[in-house]
């Protein structure tokens, strides 16, 4: 009887994991955002802007970079909620942004997405005023 208060224990703990968020596995699906943006201390603004502090920030504020019209006139502070909608299909979240990217449609994904760059929430970003 204990092994199977034992075992069915040890599963329960694991199905709670399933959907956890988890940073490592994050970074490996940044790798797709990797191509157009940057994290960590030395990040710089290339297709895309820097991603360091992206939850909490308002859309269009990393300076130095060309936002579109739509994205700086968005209104939208980011929170996991919005980046999650927004990271699923950018263009229906924000029509008229200049990021082509055809979107994160696995749940779980987006959710180790938002664990890995919040381990940037302290890197340094410069933010318009």
């Amino acid at each position: 009887m204990k092994r199977i208060a034992i075992v069915a224990l040890i599963l329960a703990a694991g199905v709670g994991q399933a959907g956890a968020q988890d940073a490592a596995a994050g970074e490996k699906v940044f790798a797709v955002c990797k191509a157009c943006h940057q994290v960590g201390d030395t990040a710089k603004n290339v297709v895309g802007p820097v991603l360091n502090g992206l939850i909490g920030r308002k859309a269009g504020a990393v300076e130095g970079y060309n936002y579109s019209e739509a994205n700086k006139k968005s209104g939208i502070t980011w929170d996991e909620a919005t980046f999650s909608e927004y990271i699923k299909d950018p263009k229906a979240k924000i029509p008229g942004t200049k990021m082509a990217f055809a979107g994160i449609k696995d749940e779980q994904k987006i959710k180790d997405l938002i664990a890995y760059l919040h381990t940037f929430d302290k890197a340094p970003v410069k933010l318009t005023q």
